[in-house]
């Protein structure tokens, strides 16, 4: 719309006196989208099933799964601490999202979260188990890839379980270090193996790896199972169970663990071009076993060339000389594809990144509550939900928008959740009942109103 030059600018400038009086708005509008992808899911229903029987055990004003529910949505907007929940326990919007007339106290969340035993976290582990899958089994995927790694969860506190143990970012801090698999061609987090702060990777990752591949088969039985990991998990056992379980596999295999597999890569003279790798990439590949194995195994050496900065005094004339090295990397793998296709297989891994960098960030994943592990997993488990829940909300409104690449890339594109906060959810808002008939009345904003209708007609 133009306006004239005169009606652009306003000489008033005065300061508005405030006021503060209980009206239905809300700051939230853009989390109706959320509440009808919560009933979509039946988030609530499957959350009351999961932690029925503490409600039957445990007699309270509120319900677990509405904790819970509180924890999600409290994360859907973009709070950490719980104690912030008493910035919106008056948003009218959001009691409504949760059904709720009366938001929990902080003491009541904290206290309830404590409360919730093994039984119930397996349960919504269980849940977000069903979710992920549910959406691939819709989609009809033929190939899944799982991702195994670790992510650190530090607190300057002490909690239940934490111990110190390696931690780059903060040395000497108490931690957590749960294991995690995640979906590469939706971006979700799939399960996860908690763990204390001062364990190896690959601490309880074989058997974690059979109960990943036994849900999976559970519901789609056909679809063929990939996993990458790093050097980290790499052992006889490791890849065995692999092999055992039917899986196309590719590990990292450790130099300083393996002398004699260093010396041939050192002594190697003939590198063969890899013809369709990224870069100037070089490899050649054995059929060779530790010598504690009972079974050789196809490895790729691979090295690339890349620009070393030289150490020393700098030239006078303003630039600082780079020469040329290679890096080495060995996989050993069953994959019978061409050594560009695995390398290539290999290093989309890197994807697990981002999604524990969002989750982190966006989601309040490396956020450590409460003194009790209970409650820490229980707020773990709720922003691994509102990752996933995310992402459903985004596959609901897009088709896929990309197809099985080397690199096992998502096959959708996806906004963060920060960036939806920005675009739809902050968004002030009314609450009236015209007729009766509850509406929420947003501002005008065309590209707003676009993005909201789009999500509610999914």
């Amino acid at each position: 719309m133009r306006v004239a030059k005169n009606e652009i600018g306003t000489s008033s400038r005065t300061i508005p006196e405030l006021k503060f009086e209980d009206q239905e708005m809300t700051s939230f509008g853009g989390l109706v989208v959320f509440q009808k992808l919560f009933q979509a899911q039946d988030v609530q229903g499957h959350l009351k099933e999961s932690l029925q029987h503490l409600d039957l055990r445990m007699a309270r004003f509120y319900k677990y799964h509405q904790v819970i529910m509180c924890l999600i949505v409290h994360l859907v907007l973009g709070y950490r601490r719980i104690r912030d929940m008493d910035y919106y326990r008056e948003d009218p919007l959001v009691r409504q999202v949760l059904g709720l007339r009366h938001l929990p106290s902080v003491p009541t969340v904290s206290r309830m979260l404590a409360e919730i035993d093994e039984e119930g976290l397996a349960n919504m582990r269980e849940m977000n188990r069903h979710l992920v899958l549910s959406r691939l089994l819709n989609e009809g995927v033929t190939r899944i890839t799982l991702d195994l790694d670790g992510s650190v969860q530090s607190t300057t506190r002490h909690a239940e379980a934490t111990a110190v143990g390696f931690n780059k970012k903060k040395k000497g801090a108490r931690s957590y270090y749960p294991l995690f698999a995640t979906i590469a061609q939706t971006g979700q987090v799939f399960d996860f193996h908690h763990r204390s702060g001062n364990v190896h990777d690959s601490n309880g990752a074989t058997e974690f790896l059979r109960r990943c591949v036994a849900e999976i088969r559970m519901v789609l039985p056909q679809v063929q199972i990939e996993m990458r990991a790093d050097s980290a998990f790499f052992s006889d056992e490791m890849v065995t169970a692999a092999k055992d379980l039917g899986l196309e596999y590719t590990f990292t295999v450790p130099f300083e663990r393996l002398p004699e597999l260093k010396n041939r890569i050192e002594t190697r003279r003939r590198w063969s071009r890899t013809r369709g790798g990224k870069g100037k990439l070089h490899h050649f590949e054995l059929h060779w076993k530790p010598k504690s194995w009972d079974r050789k195994e196809r490895i790729l050496c691979v090295r690339t060339r890349a620009r070393k900065q030289r150490k020393g005094p700098l030239q006078l004339d303003l630039f600082e000389p780079v020469g040329e090295d290679y890096e080495y990397k060995a996989i050993i793998t069953n994959k019978t594809n061409k050594a560009a296709h695995v390398v290539r297989f290999h290093e989309g891994r890197g994807s697990q990144e981002k999604i524990f960098g969002e989750a982190k960030t966006q989601a309040q994943m490396d956020y450590i509550p409460a003194r009790k592990r209970a409650a820490n997993q229980a707020y773990l488990l709720a922003s691994l939900l509102t990752h996933n829940l995310t992402r459903e909300l985004q596959m609901n409104v897009t088709p896929p928008e990309r197809g099985l690449t080397p690199g096992r890339a998502a096959i959708w594109i996806f906004q963060g959740l920060e960036t939806i906060r920005r675009k739809i959810i902050q968004r002030a808002g009314r609450l009236t009942r015209p007729q009766g008939r509850l509406t929420l009345t947003l501002g005008t904003n065309n590209p707003v109103e676009n993005e909201i209708a789009r999500y509610m007609a999914a």
